[in-house]
């Protein structure tokens, strides 16, 4: 985001907060229900309490707990929010027990026209087809084999990083994921000029959902969004005969060939709106969780040290899928990172019957933001939960038990992250050839600058000054 948008941006939420607003009920829960009422307030005219959220959606989240609760709501972009922070909470959204929420009415209004149909953006009996069919591309054979066509890349690129002081950890991250992207999702043997144009399509859908002007109107975010959907949805129509033909390892033939058990299929359209969908999901989580755990290594050089050492130990320049499990500082350091930083720091649903949180009455229409970010850094769950420290997941310790709910970053219930296994393989691929290559460090005086995609994301391409090994 440029700086002199967030500098706005900044100055509006100011005067969202000032503006006179009344804590009052959502709505009045029905007689005899023993349901108590949501409350919250509008905040600004039609643009609710937005402005405050997106210039510090934790720090929003984090002021609405503290005086409503784990459950409140807020005005929104002329709708009614709900906000969900604690396990218990977002549990109760995400299990979903009485079929009361919709994932794809609730994504509709923030992402819809951008990833609309892909699998995150579907419910209840369609949404557990189409996962029956896509979990095919995520198999434990599948996951093997995308790891041995992203290793030598990952040896390639990482050989020709120009490391030094200052070296932008979080845009060149993003650079090799969007490369490993295009060579394990979609197999592209496109020239490097069409390549960049299908990842500049792509960063403008991603990029779409953030828009505060929600309309197809000249150059702005939202349009430029919509041009990148047309854009990918051309590519990937143009290519899926040629795909439905072959046999290659790449996700979109794979997706091109899945069948359930019971010999279902995907329709063109459908293996078109997941491609779209997997790409976003994928990599920017990934770039997110792989650039902020080099962070967290460079602020302390003592798991630094001791991931290295693992990694020395394994014996091997890149991993096989098994290896992983020899690693297990590396997989400590992971989940810290992924709490601290949750990749996906919101995730939405819209009620479609009238339904309860809590014992809070949640009328039908409602939208509702489930926000396992802000949970995740509650210290009634965790202790000291701005402090990264990986021991907290250890055997002895084991913090993440105290509900099956405190640390979700992949989500839960029936929507919980497809590709978890993958992002993870990814991640730790990427870190090992690191740490056996590169030795970094970040200033002690650095001051890391958080703007927010998908989730935080550092605003200053995340400087670290690296070095090669000897």
């Amino acid at each position: 985001m440029p700086t002199a948008t967030k500098q706005i941006q900044k100055v509006l939420a100011t005067a969202s907060n000032a503006y006179p607003s009344h804590d009052i009920p959502l709505a009045v829960p029905p007689p005899g229900s023993g349901l108590k009422p949501v409350m919250g307030n509008q905040g600004m005219p039609w643009l609710g309490n937005t402005l405050d959220a997106l210039s510090d959606p934790l720090g929003s989240a984090m002021k609405r707990y503290e005086k409503y609760g784990p459950v409140s709501w807020s005005g929104a972009l002329g709708m009614k929010m709900v906000t969900l922070v604690g396990p218990e909470a977002i549990e109760a959204a995400w299990m979903n027990r009485d079929k009361a929420f919709s994932s794809e009415q609730g994504w509709e209004p923030m992402i819809g026209p951008f990833f609309r149909r892909g699998i995150m953006l579907m419910d209840f009996g369609e949404h557990m087809h189409h996962r029956r069919i896509m979990q095919q591309a995520f198999a434990r054979p599948r996951l093997n084999g995308y790891l041995d066509m992203m290793t030598p890349h990952i040896q390639k690129s990482l050989a020709n990083w120009d490391v030094g002081k200052g070296f932008p950890m979080y845009t060149r991250t993003k650079e090799l994921l969007l490369e490993l992207a295009s060579e394990v999702f979609v197999g592209s043997t496109l020239s490097e000029a069409e390549n960049h144009r299908l990842e500049d399509a792509f960063e403008a859908a991603v990029r779409g959902g953030q828009a505060i002007i929600r309309a197809d109107v000249g150059n702005f975010t939202w349009a430029r969004g919509l041009r990148g959907r047309e854009l990918l949805q051309e590519y990937f129509r143009s290519e899926i005969a040629t795909r439905r033909q072959g046999d290659g390892d790449d996700l979109f033939t794979v997706l091109c060939h899945s069948e359930d058990d019971e010999g279902n299929t995907f329709s063109d359209e459908d293996v078109v709106n997941h491609m779209i969908f997997v790409m976003m999901a994928a990599h920017d989580t990934s770039t997110i969780a792989l650039s902020m755990l080099t962070h967290y290594l460079g602020r302390h050089p003592e798991w630094q040290d001791r991931l290295r050492a693992e990694s020395l130990a394994l014996g091997k320049p890149t991993l096989d899928f098994d290896d992983q499990d020899a690693l297990p500082s590396l997989d400590l350091a992971f989940k810290e990172t992924l709490r601290i930083n949750a990749p996906v720091g919101m995730l939405f649903r819209k009620a479609v019957a009238d339904t309860q949180i809590l014992d809070h009455y949640i009328p039908a229409g409602t939208l509702v933001a489930i926000h396992p970010w802000a949970t995740m850094l509650r210290e009634e769950w965790w202790p000291n939960p701005r402090h990264w420290d990986p021991e907290r997941f250890s055997p002895e310790r084991r913090e993440d038990k105290v509900h099956r709910f405190a640390w979700s970053p992949f989500g839960g219930g029936a929507h919980k992250c497809i590709g978890l296994y993958f992002g993870g393989m990814e991640v730790k691929s990427i870190m090992h050839q690191m740490l056996l290559q590169f030795e970094w460090s970040v200033p002690a005086d650095y001051r890391l600058q958080l703007d927010y995609g998908t989730g935080p994301t550092p605003g200053d391409g995340l400087p670290i000054d690296f070095r090669r090994r000897g």
